[in-house]
């Protein structure tokens, strides 16, 4: 992970930003050939696209990239792999049938809160952004459980959900970097990030 970032920041803006667009398109096809047939694939793909199904989903992830970037320091790290590990308890407990109380106003309050961050343009406390991270990750994680299918494959599953949520939040840290020098482009992405929450939240969307 650091040898990616150290090679990650001796990159151009221009091409950091035609990276952050091609990870997550060359991605998930790659992934699916890596595998022929049954359960196995069914699984993966089915994985691979529960995390970029919802637009609510799409953006959280996009932004704790964001925010982890540009927190900066071992938080580009440590904020997504806190996200992905609570979204994996939360997963482990909506497959079980367990759904969190009040789960789409929590997904609803993630996207206000991430957005609301971005939209200040100033890095958190690293513990403040893991908290956020840890707490809204439980709820993501849990609404894709609710939702997974009882015919998928459980490991191939797994592997595909993870994959494509750290793809998602390697283009938000990417994004992050590419528009450092354009700060109003973060915060006009956080505002749009928070007013879908409060769409969602209205049930407007």
């Amino acid at each position: 992970m650091k040898t990616t970032l150290l090679i990650l920041g001796r990159l151009t803006p221009a091409a950091l930003s035609r990276l952050a667009l091609t990870v997550p398109a060359v991605l998930a096809p790659s992934l699916a050939f890596a595998h022929s047939g049954g359960f196995h694939v069914h699984g993966l793909m089915s994985g691979l696209e529960h995390p970029l199904a919802g637009i609510d989903h799409l953006l959280a992830m996009m932004a704790v990239g964001i925010i982890a970037a540009r927190t900066g320091g071992k938080a580009i790290v440590v904020v997504p792999s806190l996200f992905v590990a609570t979204m994996i308890a939360g997963a482990l407990l909506g497959i079980a049938g367990i759904g969190l109380p009040s789960l789409e106003s929590g997904i609803a309050l993630s996207l206000v809160v991430f957005g609301a961050i971005m939209a200040l343009a100033r890095p958190l406390p690293l513990a403040v952004a893991a908290s956020l991270a840890a707490l809204f990750g439980l709820f993501h994680g849990n609404a894709h459980g609710l939702e997974t299918p009882e015919t998928v494959s459980g490991i191939a599953y797994a592997v595909g959900f993870v994959v494509a949520t750290s793809a998602l939040h390697t283009s938000g840290a990417l994004a992050a970097l590419t528009l450092r020098r354009w700060p109003k482009a973060i915060r006009t992405a956080g505002v749009g990030t928070s007013l879908v929450g409060v769409a969602l939240a209205a049930q407007i969307i």
